[in-house]
């Protein structure tokens, strides 16, 4: 049966390619595939069995994979690949090919400043009002462009308050719940975000006392803020503790923790004051004074003073992959269902209905994503399916916005004019590492593979505080990685042929 994506499809508006040729997607395999190796006249060395990959880099753990070739859909090597692995960020790879076919690859997320009662002489009567769309990208400077050109429109000032609107979206105070309060990639999730939720600490120490500066900054500005605050409290431990007290994002650090001088990102929990203040801030500087923010709940009537549209999904969704963005990757999830069902109800039930896509669109059999970024700790995918999606839209341009990913030599460094082009999502969680995505062979096959490395017991006795860096964990991922690589080595060697 051939299979079309939506209306919208994903298919027609990444690369106009409207749906995908019949047997495409070759039945799983009952059980695990073992190859069938070829005769010395084409091997000039012995290809290491996976045992052996494995054991030799001493990886715990299970390590489950498939390998389809993607022009025919038949299944190469499979190993546990049915079984349930936390997948980590390759979820992003999902999320896009949803937000993909939900949305369109030309869909462009818009922040409005707006106002009430109208405008009279360059000053509005009522409310100037900051509107989030739902854009993960919007940052300082494009909020000060928005200012510049608020001045531009004529506006000079506003009678009444200045309101900023996150409902676009759901409100979520934090992705995982289970993460320590303090690191950046785990922030509050709304219809508004600035430089993806994240805020700039820093600290320098003077003649024995510290000083610490909490600011919005971006490429050109650096605006301070008050609606998160940061106080130096004489303790060894913990090094960061959070409290939402007075209607801010209250921190406090361990001053044996800071040494001279430093920086580093903390998540914002209160997404649309931080963008609310740097905004004022920015308008201050256009000489358009604002009263402090207020976030409300209901959009009024208003008439939009002007409008700033992000890139197309697709740069966004580019980015997305190779920088692994969580912020992002949640927030156009959320869009995608909202453009379904409506209504979206959080972060979980928004993924539900992503699988449910899934089954439906990518012909995946039992996806169980709690999130669309991977980070939290109940998501399960096996290896096979996310090889089953990568086979449904091998035709459609996906793998031009994925990261190129680098083979490394004995000693760590990069491989120079590697062989094999391999195109992937990679995904680490603490004792867990995913890459999935397509390979061509060294004389131009090109195959999809899923390649997922846990060791949950391991990791089911990381605590909370400790996972930002447990002990062990580094050491994995790079044992992990090294595997991935001696599985696509070994594939390219046993399949690298188009009559293997």
């Amino acid at each position: 049966m051939t299979k079309r994506f939506s209306r919208r499809g994903f298919l027609g508006s990444v690369v106009a390619f409207a749906t995908l040729g019949q047997g495409a997607l070759a039945a799983p395999p009952t059980t695990s595939l073992r190859p069938v190796l070829r005769g010395d006249d084409f091997f000039k060395k012995a290809v290491p069995e996976v045992s052996e990959i494995i054991s030799g880099q001493k990886l715990s753990g299970r390590v489950a994979f498939a390998l389809a070739d993607a022009q025919t859909g038949a299944w190469l090597e499979c190993e546990n690949e049915q079984v349930g692995t936390p997948p980590a960020s390759v979820t992003k790879a999902i999320t896009a090919l949803y937000a993909l076919d939900v949305l369109g690859a030309d869909h462009r997320f818009e922040t409005q400043l707006a106002a009430t009662g109208g405008i009279v002489g360059g000053e509005v009567q009522g409310d100037l009002i900051l509107i989030g769309g739902g854009d993960p990208t919007l940052d300082t400077d494009r909020l000060a462009q928005m200012a510049a050109d608020l001045k531009a429109a004529g506006v000079i000032g506003v009678k009444g308050g200045f309101k900023i609107y996150q409902g676009a979206l759901p409100v979520v105070t934090r992705i995982d719940p289970e993460q320590p309060d303090h690191v950046g990639y785990n922030p509050a999730v709304a219809g508004i975000a600035l430089n993806f939720n994240r805020v700039h600490f820093e600290w320098r120490r003077n003649s024995g006392k510290y000083t610490v500066s909490m600011d919005g900054r971006s490429e050109k500005y650096r605006p301070d803020v008050t609606f998160a605050a940061m106080r130096i409290e004489d303790r060894s431990a913990p090094v960061y503790t959070y409290r939402d007290q007075a209607g801010r994002d209250q921190w406090s650090v361990a001053k044996g923790a800071l040494g001279g001088a430093g920086s580093r990102w903390l998540p914002v929990r209160k997404p649309a004051l931080y963008a609310g203040e740097v905004f004022a801030t920015l308008a201050g500087a256009q000489g358009i004074r604002l009263n402090k923010a207020e976030v409300i709940e209901v959009l009024p009537e208003h008439e939009v003073v002007l409008r700033h549209e992000s890139q197309d999904l697709r740069m966004i969704l580019r980015d997305m992959l190779r920088f692994s963005t969580n912020l992002t990757a949640e927030m156009v999830g959320l869009a995608a269902t909202q453009k379904r069902l409506g209504v979206v109800d959080g972060l979980q039930g928004s993924a539900a209905e992503m699988n449910r896509w899934a089954v439906a669109t990518l012909d995946m059999r039992a996806p169980a994503l709690v999130d669309h970024s991977g980070l939290g700790d109940a998501s399960t995918l096996t290896a096979l399916d996310m090889t089953r999606a990568l086979l449904a839209v091998k035709d459609a341009g996906f793998r031009s916005i994925l990261k190129r990913f680098g083979f490394r030599d004995a000693k760590g460094r990069p491989v120079k004019d590697q062989a094999v082009a391999v195109d992937a999502k990679t995904g680490t969680l603490n004792f867990v590492s995913t890459l999935a995505g397509y390979m061509t062979a060294q004389d131009g096959r090109e195959m999809a593979f899923a390649i997922f490395a846990s060791d949950m017991t391991a990791r089911a006795k990381v605590t909370r505080a400790q996972r930002e860096a447990p002990a062990g964990g580094r050491t994995y991922n790079k044992r992990a990685k090294r595997v991935q690589q001696g599985l696509l080595e070994r594939w390219d060697a046993l399949y690298g042929r188009l009559d293997a």
